[in-house]
């Protein structure tokens, strides 16, 4: 989900975009395009899944005249990339949609908030919660992370885009709306859960070596 149209007030768009100014910063203090000057394969696959990811988000669905619904794709590029990367990327994404006129300038850093931090932020935690405290079993791996992980990264989405609009909505019509919104949000979560498993499922069949956050000798070689 993202909001097209500048419905918040001004020191809270200021403040997401500080804070994912922050955030950014940190992810680049990883220095993660050493991996990508170290590795062509690498940079055509994230190069190419971030040009796939968004078209599609340019398959969106109009709920009200600020708020759009489409998949976000995060967990499914965090658990690929890892965090840093997927940060990149979904900023490059957002950037992008301000370019295409999708989405006003001031709505960037809010943007990047409900649809990069929050979302990659929750599949970090529970991919370390599976890496350290879980069995090694490629099925716990494949529906904790991918199947429950994406759902639950889809609901906390949702929930910082709804709790923003109810900690500084500029108008309280679109606040109604937000609220309402809320109640379909267990309806957008299996529709994000499915398509995170089916893709994670094709590349821990077919190419696990590509799925950063996957270590296919504990999972796989020593079963």
């Amino acid at each position: 989900m993202t909001i097209a149209e500048p419905v918040l007030a001004p020191w809270l768009l200021w403040l997401c975009g500080l804070v994912s100014l922050a955030v950014i910063g940190l992810a680049l203090s990883r220095r993660p395009w050493a991996a990508l000057l170290d590795g062509h394969a690498l940079q055509h696959r994230w190069l190419a899944a971030t040009v796939i990811v968004m078209l599609f988000w340019q398959l969106r669905a109009q709920a009200v005249d600020w708020l759009t619904l489409h998949l976000m794709f995060t967990a499914l590029l965090t658990l690929v990339f890892k965090a840093p990367l997927a940060l990149l990327s979904i900023t490059a994404i957002n950037i992008a949609m301000v370019l295409l006129g999708r989405i006003e300038w001031p709505l960037l850093g809010v943007n990047v908030l409900i649809t990069g931090v929050v979302p990659a932020l929750v599949m970090g935690i529970i991919w370390r919660l599976v890496d350290r405290r879980l069995p090694d079993n490629l099925m716990v791996f494949l529906f904790v992370c991918a199947f429950f992980g994406s759902a639950l990264a889809t609901l906390a989405a949702g929930l910082a885009a709804v709790g923003l609009m109810a900690l500084g909505a500029s108008d309280a019509e679109a606040l109604r709306q937000a609220l309402e919104y809320a109640r379909f949000l267990p309806l957008l979560m299996p529709s994000e859960a499915f398509i995170t498993g089916m893709l994670m499922s094709i590349l821990l069949v077919y190419h696990p070596g590509w799925v950063a956050t996957f270590n296919d000798h504990r999972y796989i070689d020593t079963k």
